[in-house]
């Protein structure tokens, strides 16, 4: 279903009783509410929550900004380390976590649990600092502050993040090759071998929306956004940090940095997981939320 939030209309999808606390998700970088695995949703539903699922702008269904150009991410980065507080994207998360919120206001929803996984825990962690009043409680998947000194990603990681946005993907099935070969270096053991799985998940996201040009604003959006380290440190919900022990795309130790900056924040490593959701994992994964939720 589409609501206007903050503006402009946001894909949104409602799942299990709405008399029942709400979970908000919170997807990350170019990643559509489909990849949200059903398993999970469904489990979260089981224990007793209402969960929505939404389009972040410029992916899936929600509002594209065509003809915003976004700065080439090189020559931005050089910038913001000269001037920082410059503002160079069309947008950037705070945006993103005002659409968000705004998505609880179309759905008449006062306060809800907060889960973002990766750029998701990004936004999650401006939507717990900054809109305080609407949030239970806050769960960061395989996310960062973006704090400088962080590890980054594996050199393979870097090197293929590097080919694609060379390659400049312009047709679906350019795309699809150039996003498998990506999520299989980022996935767990266990996501690298379903990956007709991946495939077909690929599919069904571009079956929904095909639009190169959204990832560099979402890109812009988190460069311009930087140092989340200050945000978290504002944060005073009950927060729990969860994290892949095997994630080569945003290391561990940058949700443990997650975690030392917010006042009583607790983390968990969760083994065997990398950047994605493994189905063996999920639920685990429901039963550490649900069980944070329900103690929030």
């Amino acid at each position: 279903m589409q609501v206007m939030a903050n503006g402009i209309n946001i894909e949104a999808e409602d799942h299990g009783n709405p008399e029942n606390p709400a979970i908000l998700l919170v997807m990350g970088y170019t990643a559509q509410l489909v990849y949200w695995p059903m398993d999970f949703i469904n489990g979260l539903v089981k224990k007793g929550f209402r969960v929505v699922t939404f389009d972040n702008r410029d992916v899936g269904l929600s509002y594209k900004f065509d003809g915003v150009r976004a700065p080439h991410p090189i020559r931005q980065m050089i910038a913001k380390r000269f001037f920082p507080k410059r503002q160079m994207a069309p947008y950037n998360l705070s945006d993103m976590a005002r659409d968000a919120v705004g998505v609880l206001d179309a759905l008449k929803i006062e306060q809800a649990h907060i889960v973002g996984a990766s750029m998701g825990g990004m936004i999650g962690q401006l939507i717990a600092a900054d809109h305080a009043d609407r949030v239970l409680s806050f769960t960061p998947v395989m996310s960062s502050t973006n704090g400088p000194g962080l590890p980054g990603a594996s050199a393979d990681v870097r090197r293929v993040l590097l080919q694609t946005a060379r390659a400049k993907a312009r047709t679906p099935d350019e795309a699809l090759e150039l996003g498998l070969a990506f999520s299989s270096l980022i996935a767990s053991e266990e996501g690298r071998n379903r990956p007709e799985e991946r495939k077909a998940m690929m599919k069904l996201a571009q079956e929904r929306s095909f639009y190169p040009p959204g990832p560099k604003r979402q890109m812009a959006a988190i460069i311009d956004t930087g140092n989340l380290r200050p945000v978290a440190k504002r944060i005073t919900v009950p927060t729990m940090v969860v994290h892949g022990a095997d994630d080569p795309l945003i290391p561990f130790a940058c949700g443990q940095d997650i975690a030392a900056n917010i006042n009583d924040a607790r983390f968990e490593l969760v083994s065997g997981m990398g950047h994605d959701l493994p189905p063996s994992k999920l639920p685990e994964m429901v039963d550490l939320i649900a069980a944070h939720c329900q103690a929030a």
